[in-house]
């Protein structure tokens, strides 16, 4: 009677499992913790990759994840984790798992080894057909042995950067990508193949064809057109700047070796406006550390640059650490006189104000948005007298 009992309970409990949605983990679980309960219960890791401002992952969370065929699919097979990959633990981890896009679903085995991934919101069934595709595929990991072992096979390359491209793993597709130009650096462009491949895959600027390319542009606008390269260009040098900022712990810190070797190599290309990245890249490192008096020094820096030009609507992102009621007065003071100076410069005619950003019209000129700002900064809100 008994063991009947414990039966029945068991039964139970495994029916209201089924009867509900997903079930997560509390809140603040690591991945390391997600993998010691995977181990113990036999199952793999699911983690959801999702940020406060994505509208994706909230209809995911919202209208997906609750319903009773997901969590009847997903609770017997997964240890299911939320992290904001913008929250101070996640923040790190969505460096080193290479996540760009939200939502990004990964599935791990219990090693938290990575097994697959996939990207966007979708509907119920198709979100159970993506998790078990992705949850049982095993082919990069044989892939990546190949790779390790000095497998340099030509055909073999483009299967594992496929491969590697479908699971949107960037930064070991981009080396496989380079080893496939490798030696191709002057002649990849009359190649169709291997211009998608440096189009797509080729994200690192120290890559000897990212190199080749930006001194000597002119073989592949002539296949694609001048502002395809242009752009994969300025890409390819914003997002390594990106990584020049190393963050744990809730500390921001500049890795000066990439700082110095990057500005090196910006030097060499002869890019006309390298004291952009230079100094976005410690107007961000000066936010992050909320060093202000650095970051105001930074802004004026870039500002005084006659080989730069911040538009009105950086200059309005970049007030936005002085937006809080708590910032220091004296700061405040210094950004507003920034923007009362450029206030002045459209009112002389020195400069423009612009109405669109882009291809975007804006609902007013950006000259009424920083009067706004000013105003908002002396206290004044708009609509409040």
């Amino acid at each position: 009677m008994k063991r009947f009992s414990l039966t029945l309970t068991a039964f139970v409990a495994t029916l209201a499992m089924l009867a509900q949605g997903m079930a997560f983990e509390p809140e603040g679980t690591t991945l390391e913790q997600a993998s010691a309960k995977a181990k113990a219960e036999n199952k793999l890791i699911f983690l959801d990759c999702f940020t406060q401002w994505c509208g994706p992952c909230k209809k995911m969370a919202r209208d997906v994840f609750p319903q009773e065929q997901v969590g009847a699919y997903m609770n017997p097979k997964f240890v299911n984790l939320q992290i904001d990959m913008e929250s101070e633990y996640g923040a790190p981890l969505a460096k080193k798992l290479q996540i760009q896009a939200y939502p990004t679903f990964v599935i791990f085995n219990a090693d938290a080894q990575e097994i697959g991934r996939f990207l966007g919101g979708s509907g119920a069934e198709e979100f159970i057909a993506k998790v078990d595709e992705k949850s049982k595929d095993n082919s990069s990991s044989d892939l990546k042995a190949r790779w390790e072992s000095g497998d340099r096979d030509p055909q073999f390359l483009q299967e594992y950067l496929a491969s590697l491209n479908a699971s949107y793993k960037n930064d070991e597709a981009d080396l496989v990508a380079e080893a496939i130009l490798e030696g191709k650096e002057a002649t990849f462009a009359a190649d169709s193949v291997l211009r998608m491949i440096f189009m797509r895959s080729i994200n690192n600027p120290f890559a000897t064809s990212f190199i080749y390319t930006a001194k000597n542009p002119a073989d592949l606008k002539a296949q694609i057109g001048e502002m395809p390269v242009n752009m994969k260009i300025q890409s390819v040098l914003n997002n390594y700047q990106r990584q020049l900022i190393n963050e744990a712990d809730g500390t921001a810190t500049l890795n000066q070796e990439q700082f110095d070797r990057f500005n090196a190599l910006l030097a060499d290309l002869g890019v006309k406006n390298a004291d952009h990245y230079r100094l976005s890249t410690l107007i961000t490192l000066s936010d992050k550390q909320k060093n202000y008096d650095n970051y105001l020094s930074y802004i004026r820096e870039y500002l005084a640059n006659p080989n730069l030009d911040a538009d009105d609507m950086q200059l309005a992102r970049w007030v936005k650490p002085f937006s809080d009621p708590s910032a220091d007065t004296n700061h405040k003071a210094q950004m507003k006189e920034i923007l009362q100076q450029r206030l002045a410069d459209i009112r002389s005619g020195k400069r423009q104000s612009q109405s669109q950003v882009g291809n975007m019209k804006l609902s007013r000129p950006t000259d009424e948005l920083l009067e706004m700002l000013v105003g908002a900064m002396d206290g004044n809100v708009p609509g409040q007298q």
